[in-house]
């Protein structure tokens, strides 16, 4: 049915192993980018904001981390995921979704999880022109990738880095 996911975003989500048609995992909160890494399933629980690791045995999952945004977009390389966050639509309805209670606190970016501790360790924010992130990759060996198609002055403007020397405390972006 089109849309019928809607009607139970909060608890609705599943995990269905394509290959063999069994469900994995169920009463998800609007899961998404499900990733198989280190012989482990992890989910992003977009609706809740929180990576989760998920025992595909038995279904049971557990809360790696929480993130401040709506949570799309995970890449994971050694001991560290990275997760892309978004903001929530003004004009979306989210209604009965846990992260919908903190819509105001909620940032645009690409935060990056120790996956050993659930600490997040770095954070890099969209502080203008970008409110969402739909999926992150890696780029192994490049060194300066570019964007073709930004040349308004607001590109100038969207990304904040400390400078290399920056030793920033939780609160602040370390790259």
């Amino acid at each position: 049915m089109k849309d019928g996911w809607r009607a139970n975003k909060p608890h609705g989500g599943c995990l269905i192993d394509v290959s063999s048609g069994a469900m994995v995992a169920r009463g998800l909160s609007m899961p998404h980018s499900p990733r198989l890494h280190d012989s482990r399933l992890w989910v992003l629980e977009s609706g809740t904001g929180q990576l989760v690791l998920v025992d595909a045995a038995n279904g049971q999952r557990q809360k790696v981390a929480e993130v401040p945004g709506f949570a799309r977009g995970l890449a994971l390389c050694g001991p560290y995921a990275f997760i892309g966050l978004s903001k929530i639509r003004k004009t979306s309805a989210m209604d009965g979704v846990p992260l919908a209670e903190r819509r105001e606190q909620l940032k645009c970016g690409v935060a990056v999880v120790d996956l050993r501790s659930g600490q997040s360790i770095a954070f890099l924010e969209f502080q203008t022109a970008v409110e969402e992130i739909f999926d992150v990759q890696l780029l192994p060996n490049l060194r300066f990738p570019e964007v073709i198609g930004f040349q308004q002055e607001a590109i100038q403007h969207t990304f904040i880095v400390p400078p290399e020397n920056s030793r920033l405390g939780a609160s602040g972006v370390s790259v």
